[in-house]
């Protein structure tokens, strides 16, 4: 090509340019996003086409005004639920929203499964705030209302726009039954029967003060560790339960595909869900142990691995929540997702107790759902203990006498009566961990 500019024909510096890059530590794709911002607040491209992290903070040099002004805004007292979907929102982990959703997001989101303002952004559960009827009465007339958890002001809600919160309705399109024995349905319908949404402007970091805090990283803040360890590939594996050698024989074989197909350093991303779950499920505490002690143990690469806490309150709504996760993930400039059997599934509260969703829906769902086309899918292979080579390995069929399938009730069965898993189900470290947490169960929690 003759006469190229800056080849064979010389740069002619503009006067007044509509944006410079500056490529000096910055990635291609750092550049590439500088690029994609501009074309966008030209509208020549739509706002789903940004991979920035919409944060939700008041800016340091305006925070002691806002405060100031906090101090004298009517106050709405918000749970810890409330605070977790707080959280998320401030950190920008449901981008592009800019606070609790209006009714008019969460009727997208409902019927729907997005949000459709600015482009098409896969949004398939609805984040809101429910208020009581006498708070909504109280509050109606404010342009501002500051939100308190544990006589803490954390932020402030805009231009609040309060609606009805149909739970019934909610209930079927997001669970896809109505049930009151469903853990998550139960806080919904004790909850206010309004809703409010509006922008927020975030006073604080939050904080939980559990000696975890340091693990919670928030999706610039993983951004920013990727680059540092120089990462060409970052894959994450979602949980809410103790990691055993099956879990890590699927993300140990992805690591494998993705050096194959030419990744220089594929970094993994462990990212257990940290916000409410149900009351029998692990507490956060002895599972992020317990994921300390999988390093420890080398079962997995400490210097490939990066843990880290995803804030999210756990709903179990199955195919509805897992898209969830996995856009909130995307925000941290994650490329792969390993999607687990009957992610984000529970049993039917009502018996026979067979599970509530069939467990290959998640996977199939995510394959498909729009908005998260970026996101490559890696589908969960079933793993079982293989007592010919004792080990965890994937399941052979045509050899399936060879293969046991340990379930939850009888891992927590050995643990509590003292016994060791067979060689190669658990790192031992890892199992301590777990056997002592069980030991410390009444019999009745068991």
């Amino acid at each position: 090509m003759r006469s190229f500019t800056g080849i064979d024909a010389e740069y002619e510096k503009p006067e007044s340019p509509d944006l410079v890059i500056k490529t000096v530590d910055r990635s291609v794709d750092e550049c590439v996003q500088q690029v994609v911002e501009m074309l966008m607040e030209h509208g020549i491209l739509p706002r789903s086409f940004s991979e920035s992290v919409l944060e939700l903070f008041v800016p340091e040099n305006q925070l002691s005004s806002v405060k100031e002004e906090a101090e004298l805004l009517p106050k709405l007292q918000i749970s810890t639920l409330d605070l977790q979907w707080l959280q998320i929102l401030s950190e920008g982990w449901a981008t592009p929203l800019t606070g609790f959703m209006r009714e008019k997001q969460y009727l997208q989101v409902m019927h729907f499964g997005c949000l459709m303002e600015g482009g098409l952004f896969n949004q398939s559960i609805p984040i809101v705030l429910p208020v009581t009827t006498e708070d909504k009465e109280r509050l109606k007339s404010n342009n501002g209302i500051a939100l308190v958890h544990d006589g803490t002001i954390y932020a402030i809600l805009r231009d609040p726009e309060f609606y009805e919160h149909r739970k019934e309705e909610r209930c079927c399109r997001q669970f896809g039954i109505c049930n009151l024995g469903h853990p998550y349905q139960k806080m919904i319908w004790d909850s206010g029967d309004w809703l409010v949404g509006g922008d927020l402007q975030v006073l604080k970091r939050i904080c939980w003060n559990d000696g975890m805090d340091h693990y919670r990283l928030t999706p610039n803040e993983l951004k920013a560790k990727f680059r540092e360890i120089g990462a060409d590939a970052i894959f994450v594996f979602q949980l809410r339960n103790p990691i055993h050698n099956g879990h890590a024989l699927l993300m140990q074989d992805t690591q494998k595909q993705l050096v194959e197909r030419g990744y220089r350093k594929p970094v993994l991303l462990l990212h257990p869900l940290g916000g409410w779950t149900k009351e029998d499920d692990v507490p956060l505490d002895v599972r992020m142990e317990q994921h300390k002690a999988v390093l420890e143990d080398g079962i997995l690469d400490p210097n490939t691995t990066i843990v880290a806490i995803f804030p999210s309150p756990m709903m179990y709504a199955g195919p509805k929540e897992v898209q969830w996760h996995a856009k909130a993930r995307m925000s941290t400039g994650a490329h792969f997702y390993i999607v687990g059997r009957d992610p984000a599934g529970m049993p039917h509260p009502d018996s026979p107790k067979q599970d509530l969703y069939d467990p290959t829906h998640g996977a199939k769902v995510l394959t498909m759902a729009p908005g998260l086309t970026q996101l490559e899918i890696i589908p969960f292979r079933v793993a079982a203990y293989d007592r010919k080579n004792q080990c965890m390995a994937f399941f052979n069929p045509k050899r399936k006498e060879d293969f046991d399938f340990i379930s939850g009730t009888s891992m927590r069965g050995l643990a509590r009566s003292g016994q060791d898993p067979p060689d190669g189900f658990m790192g031992p470290k890892a199992w301590q961990v777990l056997a002592s947490y069980y030991k410390s169960l009444p019999t009745s929690s068991q």
